[in-house]
């Protein structure tokens, strides 16, 4: 919803927006875009008459314990008959259309992917307006509007006019009015289909509903478009076998059309067993290099050749809060040893978090690594996936849990770690368990889809306190 905002400022609206608890780094773009950002959902907010309401889909019509509506803007948007839509119906009406939309989708690595694909894009000359739902740091921003016509490559055949526009497709549902997944709007004539397994569990029941909606994905992409799919995945085979009317490049498997040789941080791509561009960058794990291929992929249907895409990728940031280094700090009477290093990570999903740990671990080596996380997404509060995390956690020294909020019982979750992991109810309690532990060399991987209290913070400052 902040992208979207940005995106209608940037096209010349007036613009203003309401939500609760916001964290940066997008309460950080709003202010510096001059978006104002009103604290809650209060009824007065009808008086500022704006054209349009943009609903996300956080906004419900639930009550709270005293009756009293959660959301009362929404009620009096009801009650006066105001206009309003989603944010993905206002996006395909105003933004997407008449533009070559590159959609990416998946269960995992759709921010990082949306944004090395933009990069890609906009290292090849393309201007490409996108929607990242994070902060691209080769931008700085999550969103832009791009260029109205698509500017013509170098040596390409390709006289498509159409302007591109990489988005960022999220199969959670669209709003309390509208139930379809988000990317159901979005018509892709490239869809990146990056991985699939069971999430969400507060709205969907099941692996195969969640395919359901992946395939009515597949449905709204022309056949002169393009399929982007992980060779890896049993989950996606059995979406295509639901029906593809589309060219498609498979991506991962050693038989895919597009493959790896080498490390996660160095390797050779290859194009039907043909290598074809070479890629060394400064981000590690498995899972980034195949978010490298998928990108390549999808760039190559609008005209960008892989060796192109492996030049740009050189150069990609990454994204904020993916493997972010917030801070380094010598300990004390320890001036000659490594410093801690503390990590910003939106890892939340059991397989995002072992994916993480293992691409630190390729990293750092032998060295300590103190996972701290919170189960704080909708499907890890209702424990549907408490049992994956030991499994998740595998690979770190340590863990620590904050328990907070959660109905299930964290400490008997992680059991099988035994004395490698700690709970703690609080984030304060959580920041004590790790200065209890820390020690010279240890690398302080923070994990989560939330602001997390601001442990990160919190644990520089209680660091540098005690090397005062």
């Amino acid at each position: 919803m902040g992208g979207l905002a940005a995106l209608a400022r940037e096209a010349g609206h007036k613009v203003t927006g309401c939500d609760a608890g916001v964290y940066p780094p997008m309460s950080d773009q709003l202010r510096a875009l001059g978006i104002d950002l009103m604290e809650g959902f209060g009824a007065d907010q009808l008086n500022l008459k704006p054209d349009m309401f943009v609903v996300g889909n956080v906004v419900s019509r639930a009550r709270l314990a005293n009756g009293e509506p959660k959301f009362p803007l929404m009620e009096a948007i009801l009650d006066a008959g105001a206009a309003y839509t989603s944010g993905p119906q206002w996006l395909a009406e105003h933004v997407l259309q008449g533009r070559h939309v590159l959609a990416v989708a998946g269960t995992h690595g759709k921010t990082t992917t949306t944004a090395m694909l933009s990069w890609i894009l906009h290292s090849a000359g393309l201007e490409p307006g996108f929607l990242v739902g994070g902060v691209p740091m080769n931008f700085g921003v999550s969103a832009r509007l791009g260029a109205p016509r698509r500017p013509a490559l170098p040596d390409s055949s390709d006289l498509a006019s159409s302007p591109v526009f990489v988005i960022e497709a999220d199969e959670y549902d669209t709003a309390f009015f509208d139930k379809r997944s988000k990317f159901v709007h979005y018509r892709p004539r490239t869809a990146v289909l990056n991985n699939l397994e069971f999430d969400h569990a507060d709205i969907f029941d099941d692996l195969a509903a969640i395919e359901r909606q992946f395939h009515h994905l597949l449905r709204t992409v022309p056949a002169s478009g393009r399929v982007v799919v992980n060779g890896l995945e049993e989950a996606l085979a059995r979406v295509l076998h639901q029906g593809c009317w589309s060219g498609t490049r498979s991506f991962g498997a050693a038989v895919s059309d597009f493959s790896a040789v080498g490390e996660p941080h160095d390797f050779d791509v290859l194009l039907q067993g043909k290598t074809v561009a070479h890629v060394s960058w400064n981000l590690g794990g498995v899972h980034n290099q195949l978010n490298a291929l998928a990108a390549m992929a999808a760039a190559e249907h609008v005209g960008v050749t892989p060796a192109q895409a492996a030049a740009a990728l050189a150069t990609f940031e990454n994204v904020k809060r993916r493997m972010e280094v917030r801070a380094r700090i010598v300990l004390p009477s320890t001036r000659d040893t490594a410093p801690v290093t503390i990590y910003d990570d939106f890892a939340h999903h059991p397989t995002a978090i072992r994916t993480t740990i293992n691409g630190l671990r390729r990293r750092v080596g032998s060295a300590r690594i103190l996972a701290v996380f919170e189960p704080r997404s909708n499907t890890m509060k209702l424990g549907a996936m408490k049992a994956q995390l030991p499994w998740s956690l595998e690979e770190a020294d340590l863990s620590f849990c904050h328990s907070g909020g959660l109905g299930w019982d964290a400490a008997q979750a992680l059991r099988p770690i035994g004395a490698a992991a700690f709970v703690a109810d609080s984030v304060d309690g959580v920041i004590a368990q790790v200065l209890a532990q820390v020690q010279p060399g240890d690398h302080v991987l923070c994990m989560s889809n939330g602001g997390f209290g601001g442990i990160h913070q919190k644990l520089e400052r209680a660091l540098l306190r005690q090397c005062a």
